[in-house]
């Protein structure tokens, strides 16, 4: 297993379950140290609305030249940009869309369902929250195209209601400062909230207990191919390189993954979209959301994590750049005091950015490339942490013969 992020680790958790010897490999000290450290903390099959959708064109042109923009494509001269640009527009049509929203909404309620059953045996806590999500609209046009989006979802087996304003106050009593900018909001009681990061680590902990070894501070620097066949991987720690050999190998590297796969010739769409988060340090009593919220019109996710508030969103397309951007940074500090105008802070706001494996479609890509011993678990986007244990034990499936329970295009790169 190359990655110990949270889809990483739980494809490591359920292929152990299934049976299988497995070694995890991660260039990071920890387990859950990268993408998965300080993400929007949701569990959000109602956040299915892949960012290719027929809405977002002339969203795009209004964002061009904004340095805040909820999403902000700066050019580069990088082919695998140019060409991750070209496959997203015809995801944007209509046919596309639905298409999309289907398959990620299939595979993140059986992925919430895993995750409950999972947190069930295993006494599991991360500071989750099973609250649901609130999305709340500003703009009464977005709020229309979301009442939309939300009538497929529901088409699609994912209970979401469309509230009025005063619903929403009764759902999250904290967004009251708010009434006069909110035009109404949807609401998923299903949904839930917590903490990655934590989580990430306390599964690999049972993990370990089960079986499965973690070779951390160690790099993956390339994947030997001969036959048809994967022979190895190099790896790299403190103690020099070597190769590791196994029966079958799974790359779940998120935006990292096309890189280690371009030397094989496999052309892997996935680019990343970096994301930025403030986690603010809430005082005893502050009137902060308890409920998971998502600004649909800024791309903004609130989520309680204990007495932390956790701010996060926007995508970057940037290359592989992780230098904060101190505007956008700002942006999301800007939003929550006009949200929450009397939130009551215990310290500074830790700012944090990570690089999201986004496919054009927002459908990630799960399944054995044409190498038959080479798999794939990444390109999760913003939902990494929603469909993570779905996608963990549907790939356990598929590498043991068996057919996995959701509807969702697995597919051979």
């Amino acid at each position: 297993m190359l990655g110990a992020g949270v889809v990483g680790t739980t494809s490591a958790w359920y292929l152990a379950k299934a049976g299988h010897e497995v070694t995890v490999v991660d260039r990071q000290p920890v387990p859950g140290n990268e993408t998965s450290f300080a993400n929007g903390g949701q569990i959000s099959v109602s956040h299915a609305e892949p960012w290719a959708n027929p809405h977002v064109l002339p969203r795009l042109l209004k964002w061009l030249g904004r340095e805040d923009a909820p999403l902000l494509w700066r050019w580069r001269a990088d082919p695998a940009q140019l060409a991750w640009g070209l496959r997203f527009l015809p995801e944007c049509l209509p046919g596309r869309t639905r298409s999309n929203i289907a398959a990620i909404t299939t595979l993140a309620l059986y992925s919430r369902g895993r995750l409950q059953a999972l947190r069930a045996e295993l006494g599991l806590a991360y500071d989750q929250l099973q609250r649901g999500i609130l999305h709340i609209y500003t703009d009464s046009r977005e709020f229309a195209a979301a009442r939309q989006a939300a009538q497929l979802m529901r088409e699609f087996g994912l209970e979401r209601e469309s509230v009025d304003v005063d619903r929403c106050l009764e759902i999250e009593p904290a967004l009251a400062n708010a009434r006069s900018v909110l035009v109404g909001g949807d609401y998923t009681p299903s949904d839930e909230s917590g903490d990655a990061h934590q989580f990430t680590r306390a599964l690999a902990e049972r993990a370990q207990a089960l079986g499965v070894v973690f070779r951390l501070n160690s790099s993956v620097d390339r994947i030997v191919s001969g036959g048809g066949q994967i022979t190895g991987v190099i790896v790299g720690d403190a103690n020099g390189r070597q190769l590791l050999t196994a029966d079958a190998y799974v790359v779940a590297l998120g935006s990292y993954s096309p890189l280690l796969l371009k030397p094989l010739a496999i052309d892997l769409p996935v680019y990343p979209a970096k994301g930025y988060s403030a986690t603010l340090p809430l005082a005893e009593g502050s009137p902060a959301p308890v409920v998971s919220l998502t600004d649909d019109e800024r791309k903004i996710v609130f989520s309680r994590l204990g007495n932390r508030l956790r701010v996060a969103g926007t995508a970057e397309f940037n290359g592989y750049n992780l230098e904060l951007n101190p505007v956008r940074c700002q942006a999301l500090i800007r939003r929550t005091q006009q949200l929450f105008p009397q939130l009551e802070l215990a310290g500074e706001p830790q700012f944090w950015c990570g690089l999201r494996p986004a496919t054009p479609s927002n459908v990630p890509i799960i399944g054995r490339t044409r190498y038959g011993n080479l798999w794939l678990n990444t390109g999760h986007g913003t939902l990494g942490w929603t469909m993570a244990c779905g996608s963990g034990a549907a790939l356990a499936d598929l590498l043991g013969g068996r057919r996995p329970e959701p509807e969702f295009p697995f597919r051979q790169c």
